[in-house]
């Protein structure tokens, strides 16, 4: 079972959260674990993978078990980043019988979840055999975004910018309102020099126009594969090259400025 190297998730990036959901899905109690067990009862329970999978999340499923139960006992036998097969017996929880049951389904929507962006992140990371490098991008869940992209470092791909703050992408309608590439570009040079600027194009003309205004990366928007053979041509050194697709971010949604 092999697992990559990545930073921990800090507590605090997902206590809240867990606080969050347990709340959302308790409500004012659990009637059916309260009617059935006792609360002193203990009780032993198995993290068991049914599917292969790589691990994401480990953390902020125990969590969810141990701001139930305090003095929860974990053995955990792997831990995020590693693949799995089927019948593998990840962790091993003791403690209240009642507490366990109640957060179950909240631990496992996190470690479901996130397992599931783990997984695919490593099949194009597989995929790719060092060729390239595989980014994510800021289409995540909204307020599970500092989960989703730990997920995609557990399955060994890259962050991206993690929000708007901390990086530069000039997209389709920032083009479309600043008038033009090189006026998009030209604003963004004289507000944030400090900072590399990456460009969307679209076609082949965005990308000579990415190039002659020095955009740093060119984040090369749906181009066939063709024009990404051209693109990487043109770009011969000055830029590095993104590519973006659809299919694999699915994205369904748009908005278009005038």
């Amino acid at each position: 079972m092999k697992s990559v190297a990545f930073e921990p998730l800090p507590l605090k990036a997902y206590q809240s959260l867990v606080r969050q959901a347990l709340a959302e899905d308790v409500g004012s109690g659990d009637i059916t674990t309260d009617a059935t067990v006792e609360d002193t009862q203990q009780a032993r329970a198995v993290v068991l993978v049914k599917s292969p999978c790589v691990l994401a999340g480990l953390d902020v499923a125990y969590e969810a078990f141990r701001q139930l139960d305090p003095r929860v006992q974990i053995d955990a036998r792997f831990g995020d980043g590693t693949r799995c097969a089927p019948g593998t017996e990840v962790a091993i929880v003791r403690g209240r019988a009642s507490a366990l049951l109640t957060a179950e389904r909240v631990a496992l929507n996190f470690l479901q979840r996130m397992s599931g962006t783990a997984t695919m992140a490593r099949a194009f990371v597989d995929a790719a055999a060092g060729r390239i490098t595989v980014l994510d991008t800021r289409k995540t869940t909204p307020l599970l975004r500092v989960l989703e992209k730990y997920a995609v470092r557990a399955g060994g791909a890259t962050n991206h910018r993690f929000g708007l703050h901390d990086a530069v992408l000039i997209k389709d309608n920032h083009i479309r309102l600043a008038g033009g590439v090189v006026n998009a570009v030209t604003r963004m040079r004289a507000s944030r020099p400090d900072l590399p600027i990456e460009v969307e194009a679209q076609d082949l003309d965005q990308v000579d126009a990415a190039l002659a205004a020095g955009a740093e990366i060119i984040l090369l928007d749906n181009l066939s594969t063709p024009q990404i053979v051209d693109a990487v041509r043109r770009c011969a050194g000055r830029a590095r090259t993104d590519r973006k697709s659809t299919r694999l971010n699915s994205s369904h949604g748009y908005i278009s400025y005038a």
